[in-house]
């Protein structure tokens, strides 16, 4: 093949790369979704985080969970939910006595924001876990 051959060849592969390369800007841009995040930690009462806690999450509205995670060693859970105003209610998904409420936490999201958060256990509930 010539050298003038190649030097075509080259500037034609240039120009297809330019010419699709915004499309590709584009469709990553476009497949890329919004979503809002909420960060927790479950703590003992010793101040310390707890792994192994079952949590749910649920809107405000509605009385069943939709989303079920359990604390990582360091205690943490997140999970993404989806972008717009709306109560969310993250519940210790614990055994408690008879009557008492579980451990849990309102958190407010408005747009595509990370809310951070903790849940707190008494000791009796951590050692009914």
């Amino acid at each position: 093949m010539s050298r003038r051959a190649v030097l075509r060849a080259s500037c034609v592969f240039a120009c297809l790369l330019v010419c699709a390369f915004p499309c590709l800007a584009q469709n990553s841009a476009a497949a890329k979704k919004d979503y809002a995040l909420i960060y927790g930690t479950v703590w003992g009462p010793d101040g310390h985080p707890v792994a192994g806690i079952p949590v749910t999450i649920r809107r405000a509205s509605e009385k069943k969970a939709k989303w079920q995670l359990v604390s990582d060693h360091s205690g943490e859970f997140a999970q993404r939910l989806p972008v717009g105003a709306q109560d969310y209610i993250i519940e210790a998904d614990i055994k408690v006595p008879k009557g008492q409420p579980r451990p849990q936490v309102t958190v407010h999201i408005n747009d595509d924001e990370r809310q951070d958060t903790s849940l707190h256990l008494t000791q009796e509930q951590l050692s009914r876990k």
